[in-house]
């Protein structure tokens, strides 16, 4: 007879293998909960020290094939001392040595007060998410496994569960008395609840704005409704809280319905100018003002009286086909190089790339379908044999199930940051030191599709411009027209 320590349905249990004996069987049913699985063909019983001690004086021969596994459910005279790998890395003293300090830094960064350390098991509860923290050991990183969407947080070094069902109730019976810290997360603020928009994500702007009250928060919640109802993208609806947010926190103490026109202009003076915002941001602002006003009534403000900035004229960012060729060729991993040179074969924007689906590659007829694009527009972008094949060979690699790019866990987007992510490290191995960005690529396969002879109007159609005007910027860059040029002082 064998006992051995398993995971089963997201609970710990203590297997028992032994040949079919009726004998031995009614034996073990006399242990409370001892429960027969078909799934894997043996019998096993609570992991605790009661359902141990009852099978040992049942089985006096028992075998215990992972015996450092049952030490902390055996009672303490036969306990032995069992050290977990990473407990060598801390010494007796307050000292932390060097090849721990990554780990603490890490706790650090989390904002975790007390003074954990690495042989600790911490656990921190958030809304949505369990955040742990274990030393390293086979056996609870077998159970952690068997969560649905649990991730390592490898930057970190914690795992990540998700905070929903049975899942906190489930972890804390497995670790039990082994927990060293547990600490609920700060709840969200009022703010975010109403806007759905953290303030970490402008708090260096209105750092010193005061706050806004309960009024200006309905108002704002009412703004965010009225710009879903009219199917404003997320990303428009999220710019524009902020925007008109931070302009009602300027004007305090006053009320909406007092702002003026004159509130707006020296929002631009006092407020973007010293801080350096951008002629985009600006415009933003009026924007979002223009809109917001709109839906508050009693307003004094004149929306069509604000003004915009003098038009900003940026050349795009062109890379040469040598240097996108390297970033192109410098990732290894065959998900990452696709994904970047389908950027740059296609001229897409980030999130055009990042909502892709399978589906969307129709390679009988050589056209790649972009669909709810930006302005909420469709349309085709003809890709090569060349493309098709990699795509194709990417696709036997990874069957993606519901987008082409997935994260860590089948049917899970590829998000945002993780793709900056891919284009930083591949500029690192390509050793380009240029601030690029991914709207880099796009701009580059536009300025060389113009540089081949391609037509203007045939390249705003598969950048999915709606004026020509914004397409025209590209002939400001082509290094063909250029070169002709000859400067007079060739001459002297």
């Amino acid at each position: 007879m064998k006992a051995t320590r398993i995971v089963h349905r997201n609970e710990a249990r203590i297997r028992v293998d032994f040949p079919y004996n009726e004998e031995l069987t009614s034996k073990i049913r006399q242990i409370p909960d001892a429960r027969w699985s078909s799934k894997i063909k043996a019998w096993h019983i609570p992991y605790s020290e009661a359902s141990y001690d009852q099978l040992t004086n049942l089985f006096p021969d028992l075998e215990n094939e992972d015996n450092h596994l049952f030490n902390n459910i055996k009672p303490a005279a036969t306990r032995e001392l069992v050290t977990s790998p990473i407990e060598t890395l801390i010494p007796k003293t307050n000292q932390v040595p060097a090849n721990a300090k990554g780990y603490l830094q890490a706790l650090e960064r989390s904002g975790t007060k007390s003074s954990f350390l690495p042989n600790e098991i911490t656990i921190v509860v958030s809304q949505k998410s369990i955040l742990l923290r274990i030393p390293k050991n086979e056996t609870d990183i077998q159970f952690i496994r068997t969560f649905n969407f649990v991730r390592w947080d490898n930057r970190d070094f914690k795992w990540v569960i998700p905070n929903y069902g049975k899942n906190l109730e489930l972890i804390k019976n497995y670790f039990n008395g082994r927990i060293s810290h547990f600490e609920n997360a700060p709840a969200v603020s009022a703010f975010q609840q109403t806007t759905g928009i953290t303030p970490d994500s402008f708090a260096r702007r209105a750092e010193q704005l005061p706050r806004l009250d309960s009024e200006n928060m309905n108002e704002i919640a009412q703004f965010k409704r009225w710009m879903e109802h009219k199917r404003y993208s997320d990303s428009t609806v999220k710019t524009y809280v902020m925007a008109i947010t931070t302009f009602l926190r300027f004007i305090k103490p006053k009320t909406s319905t007092e702002a003026t026109n004159d509130d707006m202009q020296r929002f631009v003076y006092q407020y973007m100018i010293p801080r350096k915002l951008s002629f985009s941001y600006q415009n933003q602002a009026i924007n979002a003002s223009r809109l917001f006003f709109k839906t508050i009534k009693g307003s004094v403000l004149i929306t069509e009286q604000l003004e915009r900035p003098r038009t900003e004229h940026r050349l795009p960012n062109v890379l040469s086909k040598e240097e996108v060729s390297s970033i192109l060729v410098a990732s290894h991993n065959q998900k990452h190089r696709t994904m970047l040179s389908l950027i740059y074969a296609c001229g897409l924007r980030r999130g055009e790339l990042l909502n892709l689906k399978p589906e969307n590659i129709d390679s009988k007829r050589h056209l790649l379908i972009i669909l709810n694009a930006k302005g909420r527009k469709d349309r085709v972008v003809p890709i090569s044999d060349k493309v098709i094949g990699m795509l194709r060979e990417y696709y036997r690699s990874y069957r993606p199930k519901v987008w082409l790019f997935e994260g860590q866990f089948p049917g899970e987007q590829y998000s945002e940051k993780s793709i900056q992510s891919v284009l930083k490290q591949s500029l690192n191995k390509a050793n380009i030191t240029k601030p690029v960005t991914l709207h880099w690529l796009r701009h580059s396969y536009a300025t060389h599709l113009l540089e081949a002879g391609t037509d203007l109007r045939y390249i705003q159609e598969l950048l999915g411009h709606k004026s020509s005007k914004t397409t025209e910027i590209y002939t400001h860059v082509t290094e063909k027209s250029l070169h002709k040029i000859k400067s007079p002082f060739d001459d002297l």
